[in-house]
C-alpha cells in the first residue's frame, strides 16, 4: 500500500508516518521510485503500536523505539513480549525504598506462588501504598491483600483469554496493552459501582 493508503487505514497522519520513518520508529517501505514506497500490513500493525505507546500510554520517541526494539528481538516468546509490553506501563506512584514493605511484598507474591520480575515496577508500588497507608494509621497487612490478590487473578486471566488466537507478536502486544490502559479506569468504575450497590444493601432501611 501506499504512504497515504497507511495513513487512511492506520488513522496516523501522513506527517506523523514520515516522523516516525526518520525516527526510526517504523522500517522503511519497499523502494518502487525515487520519492515512493510500498508499505505492507507489517507496517501498519507496527504503525498501531506505536500509536498505542505514544497516544494510549503516552511514552517518549525514545522509550517508544526501546520498547520497540526489544520487542523485534523476543517475537517468538509470547511472555517475553507481553512482559516487555506491559512492563512499560509502571503503576502510579513512587518507587518505594522501604525495605520492610519490599520484603512483604516479596511474602505475598510468595504465598500466591506467582512468578513475578523481582524488578517489577509493580512491586515498588505496592510496597509503597502499604508504607502510606501505615503513614496514615492504617495497620495493614499484606494478607489483608490476599483475596484481592485472588481477584486480581481471575481478572488476568480474563485478559489473557482477550488475546486467545492472535498469532502476530504485534498485534498482541497492542491488544494487550490497550486492554490493560483503556479497560483499568472501567474496572475502577465498576469497583466503585459495586461499593455503593454493597452500602445501600447493608445499609439501607437500618
Amino acid at each position: 500500500m501506499r504512504i497515504s493508503e497507511l495513513s487512511r487505514r492506520s488513522g496516523v497522519a501522513v506527517t506523523t508516518i514520515k516522523y516516525y520513518l526518520r525516527e526510526g520508529l517504523l522500517q522503511p517501505g519497499q523502494q518502487t521510485a525515487a520519492t515512493q514506497a510500498e508499505y505492507d500490513e507489517h507496517h501498519l500493525r507496527r504503525l498501531k503500536l506505536i500509536r498505542a505507546l505514544t497516544g494510549v500510554r503516552g511514552l517518549s520517541v525514545s522509550t517508544t523505539r526501546e520498547v520497540l526494539d526489544a520487542l523485534a528481538e523476543h517475537t517468538d516468546d509470547t511472555h517475553r513480549v507481553l512482559g516487555l509490553t506491559l512492563g512499560s506501563l509502571a503503576p502510579a506512584g513512587k518507587p518505594a525504598d522501604q525495605a520492610d514493605e519490599a520484603g512483604e511484598v516479596d511474602a505475598l507474591v510468595e504465598e500466591l506462588g506467582w512468578d513475578v520480575h523481582q524488578a517489577a515496577p509493580a512491586r515498588g508500588t505496592l510496597a509503597d501504598t502499604l508504607s502510606s497507608l501505615r503513614s496514615l494509621g492504617v495497620p495493614i497487612d499484606w494478607r489483608v491483600l490476599l483475596p484481592y490478590a485472588r481477584l486480581a487473578e481471575r481478572t488476568a486471566v480474563l485478559d489473557l483469554d482477550q488475546l486467545g488466537g492472535i498469532e502476530d507478536p504485534l498485534e498482541v502486544a497492542e491488544r494487550a496493552l490497550l486492554l490493560t490502559v483503556l479497560l483499568e479506569p472501567a474496572l475502577l468504575a465498576l469497583r466503585r459501582m459495586a461499593q455503593e450497590n454493597e452500602s445501600a444493601r447493608r445499609h439501607t432501611g437500618d
